[in-house]
């Protein structure tokens, strides 16, 4: 599957610019990892790219991501793809055993934690934020309150990265890419 293909399929089912907006926020962090770990950076892509595109249609556990996976099946999307977006759920009982289902967790909230820490800033860009201030607010339990510390964390230590380079990597990626991403 191709990203223009991926982003056919986001399109159709994902009306909220906020959401589409998510999506290529972790697209830019996941693609960021697929050249740093020397992988196929098109298939990284469109895992990330479609790992939320049910979310409309399905808000709650556990049916995202577990019925949007046929939906995606039917669309011609690569088991590789459906697994590591099936793995993103903690509930979905599928294991994170790939570089990219590690990645795709990894990447999902953070990259939404680094937007709200851009929304904040007086300039309401990620070019102002920092390691620093990422983990300043990650203390603050009434910032971003639905967006999970646990997960982050563990996402960092299942890439097998320190916390402060996955957090300053996804800034960079996403500094890299501000406009593309509405930061």
């Amino acid at each position: 599957m191709t990203r223009q293909e991926a982003l056919e399929i986001l399109y159709e089912y994902t009306k909220s610019e906020s959401l589409r907006r998510h999506a290529f926020q972790v697209e830019t962090c996941v693609a960021a990892y697929a050249r740093h770990f020397g992988e196929d950076e098109e298939t990284w892509r469109v895992t990330a790219v479609l790992h939320d595109f049910d979310y409309e249609i399905h808000p709650s556990a556990p049916e995202h991501p577990m019925n949007g996976e046929p939906i995606l099946e039917a669309r011609g999307v690569s088991a590789e793809i459906r697994r590591a977006i099936l793995s993103h759920a903690n509930y979905s009982g599928v294991s994170r055993d790939s570089m990219l289902e590690k990645t795709l967790f990894a990447c999902d909230e953070l990259s939404g934690f680094i937007s709200a820490c851009s929304l904040v800033k007086p300039s309401r860009k990620v070019a102002d934020v920092d390691v620093a201030s990422v983990r300043k607010k990650m203390k603050d339990k009434a910032f971003a309150r639905s967006v999970s510390r646990e997960d982050i964390v563990n996402g960092a230590i299942g890439l097998g990265v320190e916390l402060d380079a996955h957090v300053g990597f996804c800034i960079a990626a996403m500094q890299g890419n501000a406009l593309a991403i509405g930061l």
